[in-house]
């Protein structure tokens, strides 16, 4: 039985690259208009503390194209009042908690909620009285799926970087640690998302895991982009995740 997950197409990175030189060339928000005319399902955006690519002017202004473009709005947020504030003003279709520290290139692995729930729980609740859904970037294990349970979230989203930098054939034993997880995370009632780092091939890959219902995309759109052109990559990848769940 065909089953469609859906693509949400990170564009973060065009804005690392307007930044490299300052003005306002490539504008992210340009990119999110592509992505949803090539069939994006959705858009992500992480506004880091640091603001080193995302800006508060261009969540403003994603806010606004997603919501006349009748598509959801992730937006990736460190657990901060800072962030908090922020999200509550524009009230996203999604939130999700992600970890942070400002010597990372990117982020590095998923956030810890087992040990500091009473951190998170009250940020979550507060996301979701304003009416966005809660998602938490985490890492696939029992005690993490756990706690994201107990603190309220409604969605996980997995962290594969560690999956898809492992060498072709060595993957097995963390495919089997997503799969339990996420298998996990549904008999929780939680919806599972995954991304980070993944290709055409490895986001194949993941989708034999069937309660996966969204993949986040970035880095990898990007950067394919600058030899395909932007719409024709994500066209690609949503071939490639509607041939792996046929």
């Amino acid at each position: 039985m065909t089953r469609r997950v859906r693509l949400g197409v990170n564009i973060d990175h065009v804005a690392t690259v307007r930044n490299a030189r300052g003005g306002v060339h490539p504008d992210p928000v340009r990119a999110a208009q592509e992505a949803i005319g090539a069939g994006a399902d959705g858009i992500t955006a992480h506004l880091r503390e640091d603001r080193r690519h995302i800006t508060d002017a261009d969540i403003t202004a994603l806010t606004d194209l997603c919501r006349r473009a009748g598509r959801p709005l992730n937006l990736e947020m460190a657990v901060t009042d800072e962030m908090l504030a922020i999200a509550l003003r524009h009230r996203p279709h999604a939130a999700c908690l992600v970890p942070e520290r400002r010597e990372e290139v990117t982020t590095e692995g998923g956030l810890a909620v087992a040990g500091h729930e009473a951190r998170i729980a009250p940020v979550a609740r507060a996301l979701a009285e304003a009416g966005s859904r809660v998602s938490l970037f985490i890492e696939p294990s029992p005690e993490q799926v756990a706690a994201a349970a107990a603190v309220g979230a409604q969605v996980v989203e997995f962290h594969t970087g560690r999956y898809c930098h492992l060498p072709v054939g060595g993957r097995d034993a963390e495919f089997a640690r997503l799969a339990a997880a996420a298998k996990q995370a549904h008999a929780a009632g939680l919806e599972v998302h995954a991304g980070h780092g993944l290709d055409y091939d490895t986001a194949r890959e993941v989708l034999a895991i069937p309660e996966i219902v969204e993949l986040n995309i970035g880095h990898f759109l990007i950067g394919e982009a600058v030899f395909v052109g932007l719409g024709p990559a994500i066209r690609a990848m949503r071939q490639a995740m509607d041939e792996a769940t046929a």
